[in-house]
């Protein structure tokens, strides 16, 4: 088996740098690299990414060794059938370690061609550190040592106005580039630098805010030696995902022309407002998640796989998407079918076990961000309750008893949550039970029991499920 590396692959083709990446993680070699690499072949974007670690301990070494080469094994279901695909990355053209050499790291910010600085650092890291004191030492903070960079690149140009950057950070927060912005002005303000500088950094540097969306498993360390024998390569940085992609990018024209990634036929999209993707993305797929665990899971399936293939809840959920959430996005309905069907195929993926449990972590707060929106705003315009997600409600107060069919269920939430809970099921009556958990303002920032016939309803469904539950356990069912 060879080593993998540029004269093992045969790869002779160089780019200039024109992005600085913050992060070499599974999900941006899987994602934002795998895009730029199309962008390559099919564009004439011509561009490679120097990845820089942003913590002191990561993976640059290895990527080095590779010479920035990885696969990509895209594994899931595209139109009714499953779908494999591999795919040689190449865009990579090397990676540092800023804790070994600072100046090295800051010389990166003197490279004419540079045009995009990309991220994901974790929802945490766009955050503002008081310890970073200043920049004359490395920052510890992703936005300190992107605030000390962008400030090398202003002084070695000279303030020039064509020398400004694009940031597309993809960390899972709203408003992420805006996020990151104020950041580095704060830093600007704590270290004391110019106004021409913060002046710069508004006027002549772009940042967007982003929504990304591909599930990306990473290093498949369970089958990897067959999968590399498979490759010929010895490629210790494998990365699997599903096909499925989506970038949001709410950005200018002028960003929509340098990254020309709709030109490649990807699934790049550049929007003014990415607020109505953002809505369909967390009320359709992340939505319909929430919904779909209590319902199956007290069905006694595990996985998000067997609970859509499942006839019962198979129906039940896409008759939720379709029928109650849909209707209550803004998006065009051709748009929202098509994306209400790649989730259904990305839930049925068969080479990604998604185990229901994993999903309900936290699932009061994820009910009332994810699916209560959808309940209320569905209300609002048909004027009737949706009896699916407030099927799912009822599930949910029956979930959180913490017990089903004698069998423990394995709850993770705060404990003030749990502890709600447990006192209010010491009541034996699902009218009460109902009346405690949806008048808790705490949970849903509003008395749901003041929603017209919605206390009725899902104290109708809970008592299906608790009648449902002794049949079963007098073998009935």
């Amino acid at each position: 088996m060879k080593t993998l590396n540029r004269d093992t692959a045969n790869i002779t083709t160089q780019y200039p740098v024109k992005v600085l990446q913050f992060g070499e993680g599974n999900f941006l070699r899987g994602f934002v690299d795998w895009i730029i690499d199309i962008l390559n072949e099919k564009t004439d974007f011509n561009g490679s990414v120097k990845i820089i670690q942003p913590i002191e301990r990561g993976i640059v070494d290895l990527l080095n060794k590779q010479d920035g080469l990885y696969h990509v094994l895209l594994n899931g279901i595209q139109g009714g059938k499953e779908t494999e695909e591999t795919r040689l990355v190449t865009c990579i053209s090397g990676a540092i370690n800023p804790y070994n050499d600072y100046n090295e790291y800051l010389k990166l910010a003197e490279n004419p061609d540079l045009q995009f600085i990309i991220s994901n650092t974790t929802e945490a890291g766009i955050a503002f550190e008081e310890a970073d004191t200043s920049m004359e030492t490395l920052p510890g903070s992703f936005p300190g040592k992107l605030t000390a960079l962008l400030y090398h690149r202003y002084t070695h140009f000279e303030g020039a106005a064509d020398k400004g950057l694009t940031m597309i950070p993809c960390e899972l927060i709203e408003k992420n580039g805006a996020a990151l912005q104020q950041t580095i002005l704060k830093f600007a303000r704590h270290w004391g630098l110019s106004t021409d500088f913060t002046a710069w950094i508004r006027e002549h540097n772009i940042f967007c805010n982003t929504l990304v969306d591909r599930i990306v498993p990473g290093f498949p360390k369970d089958n990897i030696k067959e999968i590399q024998a498979e490759l010929g390569f010895e490629d210790n940085l494998v990365v699997k995902a599903e096909p499925f992609h989506l970038w949001v990018i709410e950005a200018p024209r002028s960003v929509e022309r340098a990254f020309p990634a709709e030109e490649a036929g990807l699934q790049v999209k550049f929007a003014p407002n990415l607020t109505p993707y953002r809505s369909r993305k967390v009320r359709i797929l992340n939505g319909a998640h929430t919904a779909l665990v209590p319902v199956a899971y007290l069905q006694g399936l595990r996985t998000v796989r067997e609970a859509v293939e499942d006839e019962r809840t198979g129906t039940f959920i896409r008759e939720a998407i379709f029928e109650e959430i849909i209707p209550t996005l803004d998006l065009p309905e051709e748009e929202l079918t098509k994306f209400a069907n790649d989730v259904i195929e990305r839930f049925q993926n068969p080479f990604i076990r998604h185990e229901l449990i994993s999903i309900a972590l936290n699932s009061i707060s994820k009910y009332k961000v994810r699916v209560l929106p959808s309940v209320l705003t569905y209300i609002d315009r048909k004027n009737q309750l949706p009896e699916r997600l407030l099927e799912s409600l009822a599930a949910l107060i029956l979930f959180y008893k913490g017990e089903w069919q004698g069998e423990t269920i394995p709850l993770n939430d705060s404990a003030d949550i749990l502890s709600f809970f447990e006192e209010a099921w010491k009541e034996e009556d699902a009218a009460k039970v109902a009346k405690a958990i949806l008048s808790n303002t705490a949970f849903w920032d509003t008395d749901l029991t003041k929603v017209d016939g919605l206390q009725e309803l899902v104290t109708e469904k809970l008592e299906q499920l608790q009648q449902a539950e002794k049949k079963e356990k007098l073998g009935l069912a």
